[in-house]
C-alpha cells in the first residue's frame, strides 16, 4: 500500500486483487476506426470510472514471439455486467496484438488500478473534455453521471470531444446525454471545424468542474484554461507505465508538491496542483 501523496485526489480507488486474471474476450466491435474490445471478468471488483487496467495478450505477447513484453495500461471504457469494455486504437506492436483479439480469446489483466474521477459538488455541472481515444474514461464517467448534487442543474453534465475527423467522431456515440464535437478537418455532423479546446472556452461556466482525458498539448490548454478562470479540473493523465502499481517509477509527473506516480498517486490529478513544466 503506497503513502498518500500530499494534495492527491482522495477519489474512489477500487483495489485490485493480486496478481494478474485470465479473462476472454466476449467480442469486438468497430467503432469508427477505433476497436472496442470486450473480456468478461466475473470474478474482479467493479471498476470505478477513471481507474486503469494493464493488458497483455495471452498469445502472442512476448516470450519467442518478441515485442510487446510488457502489458499495456487502458483506461475503463464501460462495463456491462461483469464484462469489461477498452477503446483500443492499433498505433504500435502492443495495441495493435489487443486490438486483434478476438472472441473466445484470452486476455491477462491486472486491475482495476489507480485513483478515479470525484463527483463535483452540489449546484456544479460536469464538463467533460475528451480528445481522441482519450475519451475512454469519460465513457463510463458520463454513465455514472448524473450523480449527488447534480440535480439542481437541468443539464447535469455535458461532453465536449474533439476527433481528427468525422471518421474518428463516430465514438461519440457511445456518451449518453448532450454530446458537443470538434474536429481538426470540420468532418462529421454538426461538427466545430477547430479544437476541442475552443468548445471548453466558449461552454465553460465559473461553477463548472472540469473532467478531462486527451493528449498532452490538449491536456495543458485544459489546465491553462481552467486555472486562468479559477475552474476546478480533474485530469486523467497518460504516461508510460511499466508496471501500473508504483515500483517503476516509469510514470512519474511534476506537481506543486513534488513529483508524483499516476499509477497509484493518478492518473487523476487536479489541474491547479501540476507544475507549469509538468508536460
Amino acid at each position: 500500500m503506497s503513502t498518500p501523496v500530499a494534495g492527491a485526489i482522495e477519489g474512489p480507488r477500487t483495489l485490485a486483487p493480486l496478481g494478474r486474471r485470465l479473462c476472454r474476450v466476449t467480442g469486438r466491435a468497430g467503432v469508427g476506426p477505433y476497436v472496442l474490445v470486450a473480456a468478461a471478468d466475473p470474478d474482479g471488483p467493479e471498476p470505478a470510472p477513471g481507474q486503469f487496467y494493464m493488458l497483455s495478450a495471452a498469445a502472442g505477447w512476448g516470450g519467442e514471439s518478441g515485442r510487446p513484453h510488457l502489458g499495456r495500461a487502458f483506461s475503463v471504457c464501460r462495463t456491462r455486467e461483469g464484462r469489461l469494455e477498452f477503446l483500443l486504437e492499433a498505433i504500435g506492436p502492443g495495441t495493435e496484438r489487443l486490438a486483434e483479439l478476438e472472441e473466445g480469446d484470452g486476455l491477462w489483466l491486472v486491475g482495476p488500478l489507480g485513483i478515479g474521477f470525484t463527483q463535483p459538488p452540489a449546484g456544479s455541472r460536469a464538463l467533460l473534455v475528451g480528445g481522441g481515444i482519450g475519451i475512454a474514461p469519460l465513457v463510463i464517467w458520463a454513465e455514472a453521471l448524473p450523480g449527488p448534487g447534480l440535480s439542481s442543474r437541468l443539464s447535469s453534465h455535458l461532453s465536449l470531444l474533439g476527433f481528427r475527423s468525422g471518421e474518428y467522431a463516430e465514438a461519440a456515440d457511445l456518451f449518453p446525454g448532450h454530446v458537443l464535437v470538434a474536429t481538426d478537418d470540420g468532418t462529421g455532423p454538426n461538427a466545430h471545424h477547430g479544437l476541442v479546446t475552443d468548445l471548453l472556452e466558449r461552454e465553460l461556466a465559473p461553477t463548472d468542474v472540469v473532467y478531462a482525458c486527451g493528449p498532452h498539448p490538449m491536456l495543458e490548454a485544459v489546465r491553462r484554461i481552467c486555472v486562468a478562470r479559477d475552474v476546478e479540473a480533474q485530469l486523467a493523465l497518460e504516461a508510460g507505465m511499466a508496471c501500473g502499481f508504483g515500483a517503476c517509477f516509469g510514470c512519474v509527473v511534476l506537481t506543486r508538491t513534488g513529483f508524483r506516480r499516476l499509477c497509484v498517486d493518478g492518473p487523476v490529478v487536479r489541474a491547479a496542483e501540476l507544475a507549469e513544466e509538468w508536460h
